[in-house]
């Protein structure tokens, strides 16, 4: 059966290197096109974003449909290198996850031990809660930590979206509902969530970090240019680019860059 035509969502670059990447909230976020600009001039190249959350970028990886991509799931990505469908891991940077609620914060998670202790209380209070769904790093994460909490979540107050990162944002503001965002998203669109505010953050486990990876040698069309961005994107210039992401516009940086990002390696 063949595969059906990938959805291009944007192009940077127009050089005659085409190579393809999956990727979300970097995307989402603006710092690909930043990224694949830059590297666009410097190696006339251009690239063609698919957006995905981190399981399905990996699976269009697998499936060869994709050069390369950028996600935050270090056991599926450790599990993707030891059977062989990817290679040239780099670390590019990270993010943190913040727990978000209604101002009231009715199951009380300010005052939370860790993240896993913020899920059980919300659990406690049956307070709705956004869940992406969507087997994306968020949504493993999520689960990740409903598991430590040692609860199965289940009922009316437990809302699945199976839509995206700033979606899904939007949803808990329209829901009065606690949600698991990463730093950049909220830094980026907290206006479209005037109910929510942080509630909880600083878990180590709740730190995300970003690899890079590329399909083997002679698996794709654009393979050896993804392999150059992705050196690129690990570079000093790429790097530099990563840490100084969005601090023309926002309080603050959106990302963290690969030497931040090592020490919550795990």
């Amino acid at each position: 059966m063949a595969q059906a035509e990938l959805k291009v969502e944007a192009v940077y670059g127009s050089g005659a290197n085409v190579y393809k990447l999956a990727t979300g909230s970097p995307g989402e976020l603006g710092l690909l096109q930043a990224l694949g600009e830059a590297f666009g001039k410097k190696e006339n190249a251009k690239m063609e974003w698919i957006k995905a959350g981190s399981g399905a970028s990996l699976n269009l990886l697998k499936t060869k449909q994709v050069d390369m991509i950028m996600v935050h799931a270090p056991e599926a990505v450790n599990k993707a290198l030891a059977e062989g469908w990817a290679t040239d891991r780099t670390l590019i940077g990270s993010n943190e996850f913040y727990i978000v609620g209604p101002k009231s914060d009715p199951a009380k998670i300010k005052t939370a031990t860790s993240g896993a202790d913020a899920y059980a209380k919300i659990a406690g209070a049956q307070a709705n809660f956004i869940s992406r769904g969507d087997k994306s790093g968020t949504h493993v994460k999520e689960m990740d930590i409903w598991k430590k909490a040692g609860i199965a979540p289940s009922g009316n107050w437990y809302i699945i979206t199976n839509d995206f990162m700033t979606a899904s944002l939007k949803r808990a503001n329209e829901e009065n509902a606690y949600f698991m965002t990463d730093s950049s998203t909220w830094v980026a669109e907290k206006n479209i969530a005037p109910k929510l505010e942080i509630l909880y953050r600083g878990d180590k486990f709740l730190v995300n970090t970003y690899d890079a990876l590329a399909a083997p040698a002679g698996a794709t069309p654009g393979r050896e240019t993804a392999v150059k961005f992705i050196q690129f994107v690990g570079s000093d210039a790429g790097q530099k680019i990563i840490r100084d992401y969005g601090k023309n516009k926002y309080p603050e940086a959106l990302y963290n860059d690969a030497v931040y990002a090592k020490q919550y390696v795990y």
